[in-house]
């Protein structure tokens, strides 16, 4: 017990003279604290703003629902990086199949058929036009329900109007605020989409503009799209909405054996449909993310490696500023472990300050960031863990020599020193 309580008290004396030494060298403390603070930041900030914009992704891609997936040609999704082979060319999905799909689908969910006419379409009221950068799509009476949309004004497309081809359309809200301004008087109202006249029957509650969903889009009746836009290479696409999430599984097992049927596919036929759901697409861009938080890692380590450089440089001219201190020490009896602790100390303290002030930047500059990209405030616990741990080895593998060298000063050169 006595033991122990010697080494504290001697404990408490080396953490004493580390912290007055910290104290009364301030200029020295705050440059070294910047050098640190600086490389984990970059660390912390990177990688919070990667993790930010995966939060944001996934958050994205749900909001176009947990419980509905869409049937497409099979080819047509993104490719994001190199691919070894071009890609293979299926056959398009005709309006017919469609048809034959919903009626072999057997299970009772809210189908919808769509056809994406125009990526590039554009609207105009009077002396008013939008930008072309309209989506015009071709949709039947299910759409509104399958894809969560609510209408503000108006109403939703009739039997006779889908089967007839009518000309009226339905209005998203970004659209028609830049159409008829913020009263959004437009039911009723003609309008010109891509140089056809229409007139409006409905108008989209606002759902929000985002990376993959937009408010900046127009719904035709089906057979009028099919009439005005389809071409030999066009392919409908199918969606699906179920009650619950937990249904989506069997609703896929479902409508991949109908979708089958209806491409009258054989038994050894690969399929030539791909099924979609919300978060597949971002699953795939999570996981590219993860070559970017990588690099991230390796920067803010390389940064690290130059701040414990510049440390180990700094605490080796205190060693030189402070030969004659050490020798005082060691002339009243302390050790040369006891120094040794006393510079590690301080190299392990300073780093800590450090990174903390690092830390602190990183979630402010990481956030930012992602805040700015449409995400939220997240507070990285990994990267802050992570920060602190590098820190402690930073001040350890910086601190180490330039401690050992302060520990074997012969006392009498030392106290000789100018």
């Amino acid at each position: 017990m006595f033991y122990w309580d010697i080494y504290l008290v001697n404990f408490l004396e080396i953490t004493s003279l580390a912290f007055r030494s910290i104290w009364q060298n301030g200029t020295r403390t705050v440059i070294t604290c910047c050098i640190i603070g600086f490389g984990i930041m970059s660390l912390v900030g990177i990688l919070t703003a990667i993790d930010g914009l995966k939060t944001y992704l996934n958050k994205d891609f749900s909001s176009m629902g947990a419980n509905t997936f869409k049937i497409r040609n099979r080819g047509l999704g993104v490719q994001i990086g190199k691919g070894s082979d071009p890609p293979k060319v299926y056959k398009a999905i005709s309006l017919q199949e469609a048809v034959d799909f919903r009626e072999l689908f057997r299970l009772d969910h809210p189908t919808s058929t769509q056809m994406l006419a125009n990526m590039v379409g554009l609207v105009k009221y009077q002396d008013k036009e939008s930008n072309p950068n309209i989506y015009v799509f071709g949709t039947d009476e299910n759409y509104l329900d399958v894809e969560g949309y609510e209408l503000l004004q108006g109403r939703n497309f009739s039997q006779n109007e889908l089967s007839d081809g009518a000309n009226v359309c339905i209005l998203a809200n970004e659209l028609a605020i830049k159409l008829f301004g913020e009263a959004l008087d437009v039911e009723g109202k003609l309008v010109l989409v891509d140089g056809r006249r229409y007139r409006v029957i409905g108008l989209l509650n606002a759902k929000g503009s985002s990376f993959i969903t937009s408010d900046n889009f127009v719904l035709l009746p089906l057979n009028k799209v099919k009439q005005y836009y389809q071409t030999g290479q066009t392919s409908y696409l199918i969606s699906i909405r179920t009650d619950t999430p937990e249904q989506l599984d069997a609703a896929i097992e479902e409508a991949t054996g109908a979708m089958r049927l209806a491409r009258k596919l054989g038994p050894r036929d690969d399929d030539n449909f791909e099924i979609f759901k919300s978060d597949s697409f971002s699953e795939l861009l999570v996981e590219k993310l993860e070559y970017a938080t990588i690099g991230g890692f390796i920067i803010g380590v390389i940064t690290l490696f130059g701040a414990a450089i510049g440390l180990m440089n700094i605490m080796l001219v205190s060693v030189t500023e402070r030969t004659k201190e050490i020798g005082t020490l060691k002339a009243i009896g302390a050790r040369g472990s006891d120094i040794l602790k006393q510079f590690l100390l301080e190299a392990i303290v300073i780093c800590q300050l450090g990174g903390g002030l690092g830390i602190i930047l990183g979630i402010a500059i990481g956030n930012g960031v992602s805040i700015l990209i449409g995400g939220s405030f997240i507070v990285p616990w990994t990267w802050i863990t992570m920060g602190v741990i590098f820190c402690l080895v930073v001040g350890l593998a910086s601190g180490i020599y330039p401690a050992i060298k302060a520990s074997r000063q012969n006392p009498i050169d030392a106290l000789r020193y100018e």
